[in-house]
This record gives C-alpha cells, structure tokens and sequence, in this order.
C-alpha cells in the first residue's frame, strides 16, 4: 500500500527519487524516506507526514548517483521516524525498503538474530537484519538476499543497497507489484510504473520470488535457484500531463470532470469498424461456456460489481454472484461446476483479490481481470484483461474508475446477450452517449452540488443514503464516498430495510439522501422517505427526469433505467467533495486510507 522508488545511474539521485516519491504521494501514506549512495556510503534521511517535509530533511544529504525511496503506510507499528523506511542493518551496512507484510518475521527473528536489538517494531528490519547476519556468516550479499527471499512468507516488494558495492540494487517480489525501468545508462525501480515516467517508458515486469540486480547498465533476473531468466520490455502507456491537477484544486475534482472524457473513450475503444460492440472472442466464448460468474472485488470496485451483476443477469442471462474478495479467499462458497471469476480492480494489484485468483487458478478456473492498469498484477495472472481506458486516477477516493467499471460491464454483458440469442432492447452505445451527456450536465451543476453539501452536511456527524434496486448499489458507493473523505459516519441501507432496526438511529435533522430513479419502485422509496421524515429527519432526494415530484431537491437527466447508476453517483461524487471541501480537509488523501490496498 506504500511506494517505492529506486534509482542507480550517473545523475543526481535524490532529486530523481523525490520526484518519483511525489509521484506516489496518491497512494496515501504517513511517512517517507530516501537512502543514497556516495562515495562516502549510505546517507539515509527519513520524515513523518508529506514529501515537501522530506525535501527539507534532504537538502543537506548527499547527493550521490543511487538510491531508493519510499513512502510508508503503517503495518508494523506506529507512524513515527524509527518505523518509517529506509531501514538499516546494525552495522549500517545494509540498507533496505520494503512493501508488503511478512508473516513470518517474528519465527525469523527468533530462530536467526535472537540477540540482535531491533530499532523499530517494524516487519522490515527484519530482513535487513537477517541479510547482514548471512553476509557475516560468508555469504555474499546476493547469496545472502537470496537465502534471506526463500525463508520469507507473506507479501513483499523489496530494494536493497549494501554499502560496499555501488554497483548493484538487490531487488524482489512477491504478491507486492515491482518494475524494473529501464534507461540509456541507468536503471529504475517502482512500484508504480507512474512514479518514475518522467526518466523512462519502458519497463520490464518481475515475477514472484525472482532475484533482481539492477545496475547502471544491466538487469539481470534469477530464479531462486540462480537460472537466468529472460525478459523483454514493455513499453508504459502513460501520458504524465494526465496525472497533474492542471487546472483542478484537488486530483477528485478533476476526475469527477473526466467522466465523460472517459465514456467517450470507452464508446470508441470498444466498437468496430462498423460501430458495432466488440469484445476478445475468447473472452465471450468463456462467459458464453460458464454456468456461473463470480465477481470478486472490494470497496468501489464491489459496488461497480454490484451493478454488473445486474447487466450480466438481465442482459446476458448468466447467473452471477459478487463477492467481497478479503472474505471470499478465506470463506469460499460451494462453486458451480463451471464458472467464470471476474476480478474487478482500479488498480490491478489489489491484494486480497490477487489472493482469490492464485487460488482460483490452481482449481483450473478461467478468469478475466477489469482493470485500468495494463500489465498490473491481476491483468497478467488472469485469462483476459479488459481495460477501462479512465487514464491514471489519482486521488484516493475512486470516482472515474468506477464509471468505467460499470460501462465497460455493461459492454460486456451486451455482447454476451447477443452471443446467447437474447434481443437486446437497448442500442447500448447511443444509451451510454446520452448518459455521457447526462454527466456533463451533472458536472455543469457542480454550484448545486456545493449548495446541497452545505444545506445538509454542513454540521452533521452522520448521514443515511438509500435507494431501492439500482439505486440501493448507488447507496452504498455514495455513502463510501463520503465517509472516506470528509468522515462523516455514512451508510447506505435497502430502502424497504429501514423499518428493520436502522430506522431507529434517525434522529430530528438526521440527513437521509434517498435515490428515485427506478420507475417500478419509485412510489416504494418515497413512502421510505416519508418514514423517515415523521422521525425527524433531514430529506434530500435526488431523482431523474420523468419521475421527479414537487419538492425533489435535485433531478438528473433522464437516461436508461439500468444505466443509472453512472450518472447519479456523479452528483453523490460531488456532494461528497464539497462536503469535505468545507470542512477543509485533505479530499486527495484522506487519513488513514491508500489508493493501491497491496496488503491483504
């Protein structure tokens, strides 16, 4: 969940990592810090909270032309100095960062270095530790790392430098996503190709528990048994003007504004020629042969599935269940005899769900990733990828990756329905270009969302969004994304559960944000407001065009009663951004919280 960045060459590395740090800041994290290498050793320089305070401790340490850089994102013990990264063995020969957690340390650190008096109450120091008592036992460092690899367990993302060679970064992975970038007379490391964009494009992908040496002009990948491996590059397909803020105060902000940039994408990258939908064959014909699909996902990417299930089942007329992955990996159902795992992600390298498809996989299941990174973790490990073209999103709080998770479903689903027989009655690409309309009308409208932010979340310490059928989905992804950034305790309910025990939490002013989109249980929903409203409470209800009432507080543009949920999460989207706006907090990072959860 933290960042890392690694640099050997000819220039001035702490600038090159600072950079690189900077460009990871989204990812969330509580501390920092970057170790580089001169020809008088290791100066490592550490701070709590952002990078700018980084920059500050690093203007008096050396320059050098290697380093590594991290952002730390607690595990293991407190955010404080002793437990942020870099860490260092006791001789400060070795120096080391790490991503991911070891299950295993305490076991290591009894049966290896019982003696050795740790720092910090971190997992990490650890590893570092172990190296140097190998190395002191004869080994070389490679040897010694390499030794140190085969008795981790858990997940890790590692850079190592050893003092006495200036030539090398000792570099592994496993679970935890790792780069190597490649250069003209120096080489990088990342843990986001994004971090280190600006002095490279071409990458190569490490496997788990492979042993890495990355020096100025080589990169050279073993195995554990020390068989050399071959691998070509790839190049990253990132604009970097598409990971600044431009004119936008918050990151948000500017991909709540995206949205219908990254519809009209998505219309284009997924029809032919003859402006018909198009899909990987393969992939249809594996939807097509399965029995059942489990969507496996977490956070937002839960509530997009959520809303897929929807498309897969009254489109394309496939069964489908959706699973929260933390728990699905430790609390498998009874599966169908054929089924099919879609792995939804942002990011591509979710942990817990990268957990699920290691397992799933081995049981000879097809699976197919969503993703909007090429190349992450979970794109390379599952059968099919389809991506969701939404350009790199940065802020913490997910918003255009979520919207194209559900168009991109929806795609799916649509060519699946055809495949199956089924009569469409929906021309999807003209639905999704109204609905691309809709969100630009909604993102016009930005002052009301403000408006409503301030009449009803102003003060509040907590709120209640429902909604029936669709709209319940939306609930959830609504209510998430307020609590997650202006900390509201916020929380979505069914409608027609109110009346089962949550209604008794509403209080007089009690905000309630209900959603009235879905003309079949438009009637029901309204009668849950009125409930709620003779408890007291505070009613805001958002409904479209076609269905609105006399004293709705705000109506979105009518589209297709199915694709709803693209459009009105926009206006939620909003209303959460102002809200946090006004209570002048972080909106890109929120505490507590990390864009890529890399840990399970």
């Amino acid at each position: 969940m933290c960042g890392i960045v690694g640099y050997i060459g000819t220039q001035n590395a702490k600038e090159i990592l600072l950079r690189g740090l900077e460009k990871l800041e989204y990812r969330g994290y509580d501390s920092a810090g970057i170790a580089t290498r001169d020809e008088q050793g290791v100066t490592v320089t550490k701070a709590q909270g952002r990078i700018a305070e980084l920059r500050k401790e690093t203007e008096k340490a050396g320059d050098g032309s290697t380093g590594i850089g991290h952002t730390r994102w607690a595990t293991h013990g407190v955010p404080n100095y002793d437990n942020s990264h870099p860490h260092q063995s006791s001789s400060k020969r070795f120096t080391i960062v790490h991503n991911g957690v070891i299950e295993n340390y305490e076991e290591l650190q009894q049966a290896y270095i019982p003696n050795v008096e740790l720092k910090s109450d971190t997992d990490t120091e650890v590893i570092v530790q172990l190296v140097e008592h190998f190395s002191n036992e004869g080994l070389s460092t490679e040897d010694a790392f390499t030794k140190v690899i085969s008795l981790l367990h858990g997940s890790y993302a590692l850079g190592l430098l050893d003092s006495e060679d200036s030539e090398t970064i000792y570099v592994a992975k496993n679970k935890s996503p790792l780069l190597v970038g490649i250069g003209n007379g120096f080489n990088v490391i990342a843990s986001d190709a994004l971090a280190m964009i600006q002095v490279t494009s071409e990458y190569k992908e490490l496997k788990d528990q492979e042993i890495v040496l990355v020096q100025r002009d080589s990169v050279v990948i073993k195995d554990l048994e020390g068989n050399h491996i071959d691998r070509e590059s790839y190049t990253a397909e990132i604009d970097a003007s598409d990971a600044e803020k431009g004119v936008y105060s918050h990151y948000m902000l500017k991909e709540i504004h995206e949205q219908p940039a990254v519809m009209r994408r998505i219309i284009q990258e997924y029809q032919d020629e003859e402006g018909n939908l198009k899909i990987d064959p393969e992939i249809i014909k594996d939807v097509h042969e399965a029995d059942r699909i489990y969507i496996i996902a977490a956070g937002t990417s839960y509530h997009a599935g959520l809303v897929g299930k929807e498309f897969l089942e009254k489109w394309a007329g496939v069964p489908t269940e959706v699973h929260v992955s933390s728990e699905f990996v430790y609390n498998t159902p009874l599966l169908s005899e054929k089924p099919l795992f879609i792995y939804i992600s942002q990011s591509g390298e979710t942990a817990d769900s990268r957990a699920v498809l290691v397992e799933t996989t081995k049981l000879g299941h097809k699976s197919l990733t969503i993703t909007n990174v090429a190349g992450s973790t979970l794109s390379r490990e599952a059968d099919h990828t389809l991506l969701l073209h939404a350009g790199p999103e940065i802020a913490v709080a997910s918003t255009k990756a979520y919207t194209a998770q559900i168009a991109v479903l929806s795609i799916l689903s649509q060519v699946v329905a055809k495949e199956h027989g089924r009569e469409a009655d929906i021309d999807l690409l003209r639905e999704l270009a109204k609905v691309t309309t809709a969100i630009e009308t909604i993102v016009d409208d930005a002052p009301k969302m403000e408006q409503i932010a301030t009449d009803f979340l102003k003060t509040t310490r907590n709120a209640f969004f429902i909604g029936r059928t669709m709209d319940y989905n939306v609930s959830l992804e609504g209510a998430l994304k307020l609590k997650e950034i202006s900390y509201i305790q916020a929380e979505g309910f069914a409608g027609g559960e109110l009346k089962h025990g949550t209604i008794a939490l509403i209080e007089d002013g009690t905000p309630v944000i209900a959603l009235a989109t879905q003309e079949g249980v438009n009637l029901s929903i309204r009668g849950n407001v009125k409930e709620v409203v003779a408890r007291g409470a505070n009613p805001c209800i958002i409904s479209m065009e076609g269905l609105e009432k006399e004293g709705d507080t705000y109506v979105i543009p009518h589209v297709y009663d199915l694709l709803t949920p693209l459009v009105s999460v926009v206006s939620l989207q909003l209303i959460s951004y102002y809200a946090a706006l006004h209570r002048d907090l972080d909106v890109d990072k929120p505490r507590n919280l990390a864009k890529s959860v890399t840990v399970e």
